[in-house]
């Protein structure tokens, strides 16, 4: 699923962009769209599609807890789903003040604060595409240990360039002036995870890392909005922090598009050991939040630790919460803070800028 958004940034639009239903849980209209110019013949073909779908008879999703396919065209906004409990749809945050860490400063024209949504097909992306020939990422079993470490650079993927440059469209809607830097994160997290007698609620920092070698963050951004529609990130979802930790807050178009139509993949790991997986139809289509539980995730076959097991697993979605809404195993520490938040400007820029 790649994103591609208006203006001089472009991120890449999912090669389909689903919301939709799991087979056999109901038929939905898959939105497909190309990667790289939207006048392309596949992103021709991706506007047709987008166009019949939504003179279709579908009843979409109104909102985050709602059942129904997801119009890209009108993803319903998470603003106001942070609970201080587990509920499918939310984010169970264990920050329950938000305000003054940072963010998007006015809110883009992809989002309709009337209707509560917002457009993921014309979402804004920050300039650039900065590679970072140094990101390393390494996954090896030691006992009953899964022992991760990396450096939280982008091994295969280019980011945008950070600070934002007042020149970057983007900086008239989020002026984040954090860079992005190395860090050291290794991580030892329990080979096969054991369910919690109660879930956890999500830190502002890490809640995971993802096969690109960067961290996962929850939902939120600091003022406690939806982060996939509010901030804006770059080529492939991602921003730093004012720790200068680049993160995502969802899976990204960047690895969604590798995971072929029909198929799961384990795509990550959250800090309670649980895999974060990618779950297509054939037609490319993404599970939707009410598929899912209350910490965004479900039990079923999936191959983990070389075999087929049937084993709990978060799951990625087009709508918010996108990965992780609650710790179903208990969670070790990150080993670094982080914030949720964009933060306020700083000095320098990535290798390259």
């Amino acid at each position: 699923m790649s994103r591609q958004r208006k203006g001089h940034g472009a991120a890449r639009v999912p090669a389909v962009l689903a919301g939709v239903a799991l087979a056999g849980c109901g038929g939905a209209a898959a939105i497909a769209t190309g990667t790289g110019s939207r006048s392309s013949a596949s992103a021709a073909s991706a506007a047709s599609a987008a166009s019949a779908a939504s003179t279709a008879s579908t009843v979409y999703a109104a909102t985050p807890t709602s059942p129904g396919p997801v119009n890209p065209r009108a993803v319903p906004l998470g603003d106001g789903y942070v609970s201080a409990t587990p509920k499918v749809g939310y984010v169970d945050s264990c920050i329950t003040h938000f305000g003054g860490i940072g963010g998007a400063r006015v809110d883009g024209p992809w989002i309709d604060t009337a209707k509560h949504t917002w457009n993921y097909m014309t979402k804004l992306a920050v300039n650039g595409r900065i590679r970072w020939p140094d990101g390393s990422y390494s996954v090896r079993v030691v006992g009953a240990k899964r022992e991760i470490k990396f450096n939280d650079l982008p091994r295969t993927d280019p980011t945008g360039v950070f600070p934002i440059a007042s020149t970057d469209p983007a900086y008239q809607y989020d002026q984040n002036g954090n860079h992005i830097a190395a860090q050291s994160f290794d991580w030892k997290l329990p080979l096969n995870p054991k369910a919690a007698k109660t879930p956890g609620c999500t830190p502002g920092g890490p809640i995971g890392v993802l096969d690109d070698g960067v961290t996962l963050y929850n939902a939120v951004d600091g003022e406690g909005r939806d982060a996939g529609a509010h901030e804006v990130l770059d080529i492939c979802a991602g921003h730093p922090d004012p720790s200068d930790i680049y993160h995502h807050h969802d899976v990204p178009a960047c690895i969604l598009d590798k995971v072929p139509n029909g198929t799961t993949r384990l795509v990550g790991y959250a800090l309670d050991g649980y895999g974060i997986y990618v779950v297509k139809t054939r037609y490319g289509q993404l599970p939707t939040n009410t598929q899912l539980d209350r910490c965004h995730g479900t039990t079923s076959r999936v191959l983990w630790n070389g075999k087929l097991t049937r084993i709990y697993h978060y799951v990625a979605t087009l709508e918010y919460p996108y990965t992780v809404g609650c710790f179903h195993g208990t969670a070790i520490s990150s080993g670094h803070g982080g914030s949720a938040g964009g933060g306020p400007p700083g000095a320098g820029g990535p290798p390259g800028a």
